[in-house]
């Protein structure tokens, strides 16, 4: 049963977040307007080191505790983290608060901000996201490395992991994904029933947003909706999801599929749970929060 403050915040978010993707049109114009990330909060720059560097002429931020924590220890030492935002919007302060609690645990977390449709496209991720882990596998061995992300960020991060044995780059160690979007064309029947309870997303202005990501490629090119590519050989793997989050059937159906191809995955559910919940002032979020850190000791 859902928290008294989940249910709470379902009437805000129905307000606030529901409209913006209630139809195409709004997309659009969301598609069309210029879009500002959010900046590195002084919190953040108070608890932890912060480093800016382009790489391939998009931002990446490392952000690393101050006091030594799991880097020296067992388990992950290094985080790379892919927000979401629906391919179309960028970096939120929500998003920096859960990197500064990564952080605080001790955890190196490498951000880099790829770019956004319609300037950018699901082609122009790969070579960012291979350079950015290149990288960390210079510093840290592949057992010492996950991937996390949330929403978009969270399917972004299965098609990379999907795409590594042609780069002949190892996987890493763990797949941490939150409400991951892993089938841009969202056409499983079951979504109907959940969309009438998610009091965020509506697939009517998503599809919008796919179709910009995909940038003429098929939806179902498992570059784009990675729910279609190959699900054997990945790294254990944990999925998080809420019973009123649009994408959880194709997250429970991702969740069978990678069993049935052999990759260990583990599902948490939330009843009526949210979107990207585990980033949210909610018990729901505060529980899948030490959760998180708890997998990634291991």
């Amino acid at each position: 049963m859902a928290s008294y403050a989940m249910k709470l915040l379902e009437p805000y978010l129905r307000l606030t977040r529901k409209p913006l993707t209630a139809t195409a049109e709004r997309t659009e114009a969301r598609l069309a307007t210029a879009k500002r990330a959010a900046s590195v909060p002084r919190s953040l720059l108070r608890t932890c080191r912060v480093e800016q560097r382009s790489v391939g002429g998009f931002p990446c931020y490392s952000v690393r505790p101050r006091t030594p924590g799991a880097a020296g220890g067992p388990g992950i030492s290094t985080v790379l983290y892919l927000h979401g935002g629906s391919y179309i919007s960028p970096i939120s302060a929500w998003h920096w608060r859960f990197i500064s609690r990564l952080a605080a645990a001790g955890h190196r977390v490498e951000v880099p901000l790829y770019g956004l449709a319609p300037e950018h496209s699901h082609r122009d991720a790969l070579p960012l996201l291979a350079a950015v882990y290149e990288n960390l596998l210079d510093e840290a061995g592949p057992e010492k490395v996950a991937f996390m992300g949330d929403s978009a960020g969270g399917g972004l991060a299965l098609a990379f992991a999907q795409q590594l044995p042609g780069l002949s780059l190892s996987q890493p160690a763990r797949m941490i994904l939150m409400s991951p979007w892993v089938d841009l064309a969202m056409e499983n029947p079951e979504l109907a029933a959940v969309e009438a309870v998610d009091p965020w997303l509506s697939r009517a202005g998503l599809r919008v947003a796919a179709r910009a990501w995909a940038s003429g490629d098929d939806l179902a090119d498992p570059r784009v909706s990675p729910l279609k590519g190959p699900l054997a050989g990945l790294p254990p793997t944990d999925l998080f999801a809420g019973t009123h989050d649009l994408p959880s059937p194709d997250i429970r159906r991702l969740a069978a599929l990678m069993r049935d191809a052999g990759t260990p995955v583990s599902l948490h559910i939330a009843d009526g749970g949210v979107h990207v919940y585990p980033l949210l002032p909610v018990p729901e979020g505060r529980a899948a929060r030490t959760t998180i850190v708890e997998l990634l000791k291991y």
